[in-house]
């Protein structure tokens, strides 16, 4: 099946989400997509469909709408103007009662609706005569395979169709195991070859991912050079399967660039030495193309190169916060990360958290004090091509896991290290999670401070909520109590009191977004350490911070408008 990016399976009802999980479990990286209000428990959340469904379009993402073709055909009916540039999009019964190839012939709609119906346990609705006569899709070659030449393909299909015979030049047992009417003297012809094909209409011509090209010394010309190399010795470019470098080039951007360029998979390996390098792809046995560039090495294989198999990718390490814990205030950004991630670290607790999305990943747990263990074993994972989520819950940049991250690369300075790609991914802190459930404690001037004095003394602590209080800062807190430590939110109110009125209000807010959610308002005066957990945090008011009712409800809110409340 030719389809490089993941599915979109598309929900507009709970009912469906039931038969959209069971798609995204046979589809490795599908995204289950579900409309705001209707829906719940999905990657991503939307708000327009026909917006949604035109951008995924756009963008080339497979779709798969679990409603009726008529709504998917009309929403996207705008966007039809190139075939060939058409991702796939299928329609699926609400009660996974039929899977519905709609667009895409060339890009893979059929296998894909077959991979659909496989995992429903039905046959899908497949119309093409041509696929269905040749079992194949010649407009769609499987992976390891390029079609040169699509133009062609309609009236060679037309006259495969009206009785015509064709000749196999090469091999390709997807093509020989089909019902293809192959024929030594056929007139129509199926080139498979990795040089520069036939241009004649009768001829259908198949690249084969036979070629490797190894790099050393990444340049700007570096792209320039290879197409030289290649056009040299008559190789199409859509014969490469992969480009094949040093590891320690892994954050090579140069490198990306040009693997980019060809539309490849880069994969290392653990030695400097070129000839090494591309016969680590290629197989003993293989073709080396003559290179006049020192940096560069070209082969072909016997065989069918599969990237995968060699070597390993750059390793990925993101560093999430999945919010208070409720699934609509985890970002998008986090929910596809979970879902590309193949490993996931963090605290037991946290990676509960994430429900679902961390069915079918490899995940690490360890207990929550041992944060420096957890980052170094994240690290070494990235390291060796896994990608790997370390889980926070709230934002992981704040009292989490992006900061043991980066103490921990400084630290080792192990070279591997260096080869990771990583990115902070951010989430909803518990401090704003606790001023959205009440308001706006936090609309002016504010400062965070942690309670724990584990890793900081307490003296440094105290000098920064007396400073805090004299600068009529809202002081949110964090680690305030903990079963060891209930001295210390005792001594910060005694600070606070010298600076603040006993009825300033007070934010509580615990386990929000979680089971057992409670956030209560009371004073400064009537603030005890029995009131608060290690899973709660304490928003301070500032001598302009409010508390106001309507109705039922109870608001905090600190003004914008310092002069109008003096």
């Amino acid at each position: 099946m030719n389809i490089r990016v993941c599915p979109a399976v598309v929900v507009l009802s709970q009912n469906s989400v039931t038969v959209g999980r069971k798609i995204t479990n046979v589809l490795a990286g599908a995204k289950l997509y579900g409309l705001v209000n209707r829906t719940h428990d999905v990657d991503i959340s939307f708000t327009n469909f026909g917006e949604t469904l035109r951008e995924l379009f756009a963008a080339g993402t497979p779709i798969i709408g679990i409603c009726a073709a008529g709504i998917l055909i009309r929403t996207i009916a705008p966007l039809l103007t190139d075939k060939g540039q058409e991702p796939p999009v299928l329609a699926v019964a609400e009660d996974g009662s039929a899977v519905v190839p709609l667009l895409g012939g060339l890009s893979g709609v059929n296998d894909l609706a077959r991979q659909v119906g496989l995992g429903l346990n039905i046959k899908p609705a497949i119309t093409t005569t041509g696929d269905i006569r040749f079992h194949t899709a010649l407009l769609s070659p499987p992976a390891g395979y390029h079609l040169a030449n699509p133009e062609h393909g309609k009236k060679f299909i037309a006259d495969l169709l009206a009785g015509g015979k064709v000749k196999l030049q090469g091999i390709a047992p997807w093509l020989s195991e089909s019902n293809l009417p192959i024929d030594e003297n056929g007139e129509l012809i199926i080139q498979i070859t990795e040089n520069l094909g036939n241009s004649d209409p009768n001829c259908l011509v198949y690249h084969p991912g036979k070629i490797a090209i190894a790099l050393t010394k990444p340049e700007p010309d570096t792209i320039t050079q290879i197409h030289q190399i290649l056009a040299a010795s008559n190789l199409a470019p859509a014969a490469v399967s992969g480009i094949f470098a040093p590891l320690q080039l892994a954050n090579n951007s140069q490198l990306h660039s040009i693997a980019t360029t060809l539309g490849v998979p880069i994969r290392f390996l653990p030695t400097n030495e070129l000839t090494e390098l591309v016969l680590a792809a290629t197989g003993a046995d293989s073709r080396i193309v003559s290179s006049p560039f020192s940096q560069i090495a070209v082969a072909i294989s016997t065989q069918i190169i599969n990237p995968d198999t060699i070597g390993q990718p750059q390793g990925k390490l993101a560093i999430i916060g999945t919010g208070p814990g409720a699934s609509q205030w985890m970002s998008p950004q986090v929910k596809e990360i979970l879902a590309s991630a193949t490993d996931l670290v963090g605290y037991k607790t946290y990676i509960n958290l994430i429900g679902h999305l961390a069915d079918g990943k490899r995940v690490h747990e360890s207990d929550n004090r041992v944060e420096a263990e957890r980052a170094y074993q994240a690290l070494d994972l990235a390291a060796s091509g896994k990608y790997v989520a370390v889980v926070s819950s709230g934002d992981p940049g704040i009292y989490a896991m992006a900061a043991a991250v980066f103490e921990v690369l400084e630290q080792y300075h192990k070279p591997e290290w260096q080869t990771i790609d990583i990115q902070v991914a951010p989430g909803i802190s518990a401090m704003q999670a606790a001023a959205a459930t009440i308001g706006a404690p936090l609309g002016h001037d504010f400062c965070v401070i942690s309670l724990s004095d584990i890793l900081k003394p307490w003296e440094i602590i105290a000098q920064r909520i007396t400073a805090a209080a004299k600068s009529d800062f809202v002081i949110a807190f964090y680690n305030p109590v903990s079963k060891e430590r209930t001295w210390q939110l005792a001594a910060a109110k005694k600070i606070l009191m010298e600076h603040r009125k006993p009825d300033t209000p007070v934010v509580l807010g615990r386990n929000l977004g979680r089971k057992g959610e409670e956030v209560q308002v009371t004073t400064l005066k009537e603030l005890e350490p029995a009131l608060a957990d290690m899973r709660t945090v304490i928003i301070i008011g500032s001598s302009h911070t409010r508390q106001i009712q309507q109705d039922h409800n109870i608001w905090v809110y600190t003004s914008r408008r310092y002069n109008s409340q003096e």
